[in-house]
């Protein structure tokens, strides 16, 4: 049995290390009307992934919020003179998926089709028409006003939902970053086709796109698409940047009764910006203070020691300007003061003392170890490189990336998490039954 487990280990770490050293081969290039390409050939399988990535996030929302999402919602709701079920029909009959989304950063649209030629024209042909000549028709732009308003009115009923709002709202103030992407119902209302279209015109052009192309392709196959496809866009101009978030001066906290038996607390500040140099030393960190699941300090201290909730974390999600760093739990009204009061005190002694040796060996080999796992498929690949090339960061972070992990010394975490993390001017948003406790600190 000692032999069989000993063939397996080693079976996984060989599996582990081919897949390290198979890390992609990233291309990139611009279109003769400036979108930034990236291209990996992933020969494997005979499929391609095609994502192009816009800088029209709901940070670009304005005095409309909600109009980047709407607008993103309806790029595929008939374009070209098609209706939405003639192109979802046209791709399914070739085996195509059509893809989409956006966030406060960004917005996307992606396609994936098999690389037969008679397959992978006529689904770009389609993929085209919806990138390049969307209609927003005045029945489906109703029709998705209408579901966003919906979602709108079930968010008032979901705790979690309201925290998170709440929770950007504190952090961010008058930011971009602190608008729902989603809008309010009275932005919604007020919106129009015409705002769509205008939104449209303004942002999803060449100059703003990142062209992301992941497949059985070869390089010039890869030009002639991403020409194809960008160049097809007015040329335009990529906005201007974001103001960089500000830092907050003191702590506060917002408690919004609601009628639970659980309540959901978030606490944290302004937190990475994607290219910060302190990015590693604090993603290693945070992976042990709370980020790594039931293992880590947060998870030990609240729910193993104590049992005050089922789950508690923290995570950096970093983005152009200062993503939020959040930590969180859910628990018993009863029991929220308490679980708040432990938090606040376990990241305050991590800041102190920071990581010991051992508890840094398991971060760093947990980390490396399932690596290989985010880049296991053409898609993951894709979503990667959508990253790297949207931000800007450099083409080999992929290969370095676990280099840059195992660099990273106790020392450093001490250092980046004195300088750069503040539990004494934190935002503390509580949504729960009862009434607000003594927890502010």
């Amino acid at each position: 049995m000692q032999k069989f487990f000993t063939l397996a280990l080693a079976a996984i770490l060989t599996v582990l290390t081919s897949a390290a050293q198979a890390l992609p081969d990233i291309k990139s290039w611009q279109t003769a009307k400036g979108a930034k390409v990236l291209f990996v050939a992933a020969p494997e399988l005979p499929m391609v992934d095609v994502r192009l990535v816009f800088d029209a996030g709901s940070s670009r929302d304005g005095d409309q919020p909600g109009v980047a999402k709407l607008t993103s919602a309806l790029l595929d709701q008939g374009a070209g003179g098609l209706s939405a079920d003639e192109i979802a029909r046209g791709l399914e009959q070739r085996g195509a998926e059509l893809g989409g989304g956006s966030r406060r950063d960004m917005a996307w649209i992606s396609l994936r089709s098999l690389v037969d030629p008679d397959l992978l024209e006529p689904s770009l042909e389609l993929f085209g028409k919806v990138l390049a000549k969307p209609d927003f028709p005045a029945e489906d732009f109703a029709r998705e006003q209408k579901r966003m308003l919906i979602g709108l009115q079930y968010e008032k009923q979901k705790p979690a939902a309201i925290a998170k709002k709440t929770f950007y709202r504190e952090l961010y103030g008058s930011h971009p970053y602190a608008s729902h992407p989603a809008g309010t119902e009275d932005s919604v209302k007020a919106l129009g086709v015409a705002d769509l279209r205008s939104f449209y015109q303004h942002y999803y052009v060449a100059r703003n796109a990142t062209v992301v192309i992941v497949g059985s392709l070869d390089e010039s196959q890869a030009r002639k698409i991403a020409a194809r496809l960008a160049d097809s866009l007015p040329e335009g101009q990529r906005p201007p940047p974001l103001p960089p978030v500000a830092e907050l001066e003191k702590a506060s906290e917002v408690f919004t009764e609601h009628p639970s038996s659980q309540s959901h607390v978030l606490m944290g500040q302004p937190g990475l910006r994607r290219k910060d140099p302190d990015y590693f030393p604090l993603y290693v960190g945070n992976h042990i203070l709370g980020g790594s699941g039931l293992v880590s300090r947060i998870s030990e201290e609240i729910r193993e020691k104590r049992g005050l909730a089922y789950s508690a974390y923290s995570y950096f999600i970093p983005m152009k300007e200062k993503g939020p760093y959040q930590l969180g739990f859910q628990t018993r009204n009863d029991q929220r003061d308490e679980a708040l009061q432990v938090l606040r005190e376990t990241l305050s002694g991590f800041i102190g003392s920071g990581p010991t040796d051992k508890e840094l060996a398991a971060a760093k080999s947990n980390i490396v170890s399932g690596f290989p796992l985010r880049v296991s498929s053409n898609s993951k690949i894709s979503e990667y490189l959508a990253v790297i090339g949207f931000y800007d960061l450099p083409l080999d972070y992929l290969n370095t990336f676990t280099t840059h992990v195992e660099a990273v010394t106790v020392e450093q975490i001490r250092d980046a998490w004195k300088r750069r993390i503040h539990p004494d001017k934190m935002v503390t948003v509580i949504v729960g039954g009862g009434e607000a406790g003594s927890s502010s600190p």
